[in-house]
């Protein structure tokens, strides 16, 4: 396959979406928002109640790219360093030598990540930002292909720390997981609950995607055009969500360099060579909805990011 070839990001998706369905049910979505960040390199913010597969989604993603997977559990007592890594003392050389910390790994779940202190949470930010960590005045590089998958529960707020605005832009998505529809359920049940166990198939399981189509899908994103008017879209739409007054906080610069990023490459995965307004409507709610902060008043009449990210669809004009 060429690196020219305009399909590479469709080709990539569907490679991923075949691999994770072997062991993720009713997820397309999700894998969908999945691959426009491994293709951006963006990092993901899964939110949604326990038990509905987040962590057996990031482990099938880094076995399907064949990479190393790590997993840290966010607790209070977490400290940089629990996930940094720490100087130790070797007796053979007799000297400090670095131990690498579960950031050092291609896929790193950040389980409860609104569970874990400032501190923590500052030390994760410059990760995320600069993929790279600082221990002791050294510096230390991350995997080319660095990627975080953190989650939260969005009704449980007893003993969490919420996350500041500076580290919640640094997520490029969020992914809302909500309950399987009853059919994804019942070939859940079937797969695994015991009556086909024999056929289930565990994330060890998966096999690699081939690099060089990560490689070539890059390529085919930075080729996707987006004219003129369409990045016009896209500031009016950051416009309307400084002004709304419904929003206390609406999106960043870095939000905008996402959204248009994110649209190019939905535009490669139905294989056009240019963006559209569509393709910024499908995945604004990925890429604004956890960047909009609302007012007070919004809030208290239950109003949620996700209707504010629709009601700025909904009011801004749209192009032709």
């Amino acid at each position: 396959m060429s690196t020219a070839d305009p399909d590479s990001i469709l080709d990539l998706h569907q490679a991923l979406a075949a691999e994770l369905a072997r062991v993720f049910v009713g997820a397309q979505e999700a894998i969908r928002a999945l691959t426009v960040a491994l293709i951006a390199r963006g990092h993901v913010l899964v939110q949604g109640v326990p038990g509905l597969g987040k962590t057996l989604l990031a482990k099938s993603l880094a076995r399907a790219l064949g990479g190393e997977f790590k997993r840290i559990q966010g607790t209070p007592d977490l400290m940089p360093s629990d996930i940094t890594g720490v100087h130790v003392f070797d007796e053979s050389r007799r000297e400090f030598r670095f131990r690498p910390g579960p950031l050092f790994a291609d896929v790193v779940l950040m389980d409860e990540i609104n569970r874990t202190g400032p501190k923590t949470q500052s030390a994760l930010l410059e990760a995320m930002e600069e993929r790279q960590v600082s221990v002791e005045r050294e510096v230390f590089a991350l995997p080319p292909d660095f990627l975080v998958l953190a989650t939260q529960n969005p009704r449980e707020f007893e003993g969490t720390y919420p996350l500041p605005e500076s580290q919640v832009d640094r997520f490029m998505l969020r992914i809302d997981l909500e309950y399987p529809a009853r059919e994804a359920e019942r070939e859940i049940l079937d797969r695994y609950g015991g009556r086909l166990v024999a056929e289930a198939v565990s994330s060890e399981e998966l096999r690699p995607v081939a690099r060089p189509m990560l490689i070539a899908a890059r390529i085919a994103a930075e080729r996707v055009h987006v004219a003129d008017a369409l990045a016009d879209y896209v500031l009016d739409l950051t416009r309307a969500s400084r002004e709304h007054p419904q929003i206390a906080l609406g999106l960043s610069t870095r939000g905008v360099l996402a959204l248009v990023k994110a649209a190019r490459i939905a535009a490669g995965l139905r294989g056009a060579e240019f963006a559209t307004p569509d393709d910024v409507k499908q995945v604004a709610p990925w890429v604004m909805s956890h960047r909009l902060i609302a007012t007070p008043e919004a809030a208290l009449e239950g109003v949620r990011d996700i209707d504010l990210v629709r009601v700025l669809l909904a009011d801004t004009p749209v192009p032709r």
